[in-house]
C-alpha cells in the first residue's frame, strides 16, 4: 500500500507558511482571487479536505494567505469507508492537521457505502454531506482542490463521451452549482508535482489513497496510462496547453449562453425569435426550455437532436417528450402539452 509516512512531529502552522512562501498567493486562479477580494469578511468559507497531497496544500494555503479569515475556515472531510483501516488513518490524519491548525473539522461517515460502488454514487454521497454540512454553518462557498492535471484528465474523459463545451470547461475556477452557492478551484494553474514539491519542501506529511493506482476506474486508467503517454507525446507542456484551452472553451460557452439567454425563455417559445440563429445558440435554447418545462421523461440524445431537428424546421410539429408529455409546435409557437 503506497502512502506517506506520518509523523505526528509536523509543525503544520510552519509548514503553512513555508508552503506559501514557495507558492505565492499570485499563482492561483485569477478569477478566484478576484471572487475572493469581493468577499465580505463575515462569509464563512467551507473547504472540502480528503488528507491527500492537491487538499492539503489548499488547505494550509488558505491558513497562510487570509489569516483573518480563519475564524471563519470550516473543513469538510468525508470518510467514504471503503478502505478499512486506510480511511480511518485519513480520517484521523485530517483531525490532527485541522486540530493543530485550530480549525473546526466537520466529518461524515457514508452510512450507504457498499463494495464496487462506482465514483458517481461516492461523489454524490460526498456532495450531499458538503451541502449538509454547508447549510448548517451558513456558508454558501465550497472550496476544492483540482489541480491542472484534473483539467486533462476531465477533458480527455469527457471528449469520449462527447461532450460539449459546457461539459469540456469543467472543472471551472468559479462555479455556481446551485442558487446562492458557489463552488471554487484556485489550484488550477498549478500542476500536482508543483503543490507536491511544494509540500516536500514545508516537511508536510500527506495521505495517498491506495484505490488511485489501481485501474478500475475510468479516471485512474487516464491518469496512470494515457496523460504520461499523451504529455511525452506532445513534447511540450500539454497540461498548461490544456488548462489554456480550458480557460478559452468557458469564454465561448458563456458567451453561446449568454447569446441563448436573450433570444427565448420561459415556458413558451416563439419560433420567430429563433430563425437565423446558429444551431449551438438554438440546441442550447431548446435545453433551456426542457429545463423550464421539465417534462416527465429523460429524453435521450438521439432523442433530443431529433427535436432539435424538428424545432429547427419550424414546421406544426407534436413531438413525443415520453408516456404523457408532448412538445408541439402550433401557431409559432413550442410548448409543452399533457396526454
Amino acid at each position: 500500500m503506497s502512502r506517506r509516512t506520518i509523523s505526528p512531529k509536523v509543525d503544520w502552522r510552519e509548514s503553512a507558511q513555508q508552503l506559501a512562501g514557495s507558492i505565492p498567493i499570485g499563482s492561483l486562479h485569477p478569477a478566484v482571487l478576484a471572487w475572493a477580494a469581493r468577499r465580505r469578511k463575515a462569509d464563512v468559507w467551507s473547504i472540502a479536505f480528503s488528507g491527500g497531497a492537491d487538499s492539503l496544500a489548499l488547505l494550509l494555503l488558505l491558513w497562510a494567505y487570509w489569516p483573518e479569515r480563519r475564524a471563519r475556515l470550516v473543513v469538510l472531510h468525508f470518510n467514504h469507508r471503503l478502505r478499512g483501516r486506510e480511511s480511518t488513518a485519513e480520517e484521523r490524519f485530517c483531525r490532527r492537521v485541522c486540530a493543530r491548525l485550530r480549525l473546526p473539522l466537520k466529518v461524515g461517515r457514508w452510512a450507504g457505502r457498499r463494495n464496487g460502488a462506482s465514483e458517481a454514487e461516492a461523489r454524490t454521497a460526498r456532495h450531499d454531506f458538503f451541502a449538509d454540512q454547508m447549510k448548517k454553518a451558513g456558508s454558501r462557498v465550497l472550496w476544492l482542490a483540482h489541480q491542472q492535471d484534473d483539467i486533462a484528465e476531465t477533458m480527455l474523459m469527457r471528449l469520449a463521451r462527447g461532450s460539449g463545451l459546457g461539459g469540456l470547461a469543467a472543472p471551472r475556477p468559479v462555479q455556481s452549482p446551485g442558487p446562492g452557492r458557489t463552488h471554487l478551484r484556485p489550484l488550477l494553474t498549478l500542476k500536482k508535482a508543483e503543490l507536491v514539491k511544494g509540500l516536500r519542501m514545508a516537511g508536510a506529511n500527506w495521505r495517498e489513497d491506495s484505490s488511485n493506482a489501481r485501474a478500475i476506474h475510468f479516471r485512474n486508467r487516464v491518469r496512470g496510462r494515457v496523460i504520461p503517454a499523451w504529455v511525452a507525446a506532445a513534447g511540450r507542456d500539454a497540461l498548461a496547453g490544456a488548462a489554456r484551452a480550458r480557460d478559452l472553451i468557458e469564454e465561448d460557452d458563456a458567451a453561446l449562453e449568454g447569446w441563448a439567454g436573450r433570444v427565448a425563455t420561459g415556458r413558451k417559445i416563439a419560433i420567430e425569435a429563433l430563425e437565423g440563429i446558429p444551431r449551438a445558440v438554438l440546441r442550447r435554447v431548446l435545453h433551456r426550455w426542457l429545463l423550464a418545462v421539465r417534462p416527465r421523461t429523460d429524453l435521450s440524445r438521439q432523442g433530443f437532436e431529433l427535436l432539435l431537428s424538428a424545432v429547427e424546421r419550424g414546421q406544426s410539429t407534436r413531438f413525443s417528450l415520453g408516456t404523457k408529455d408532448f412538445a408541439v409546435i402550433k401557431r409559432g409557437e413550442l410548448t409543452l402539452k399533457n396526454g
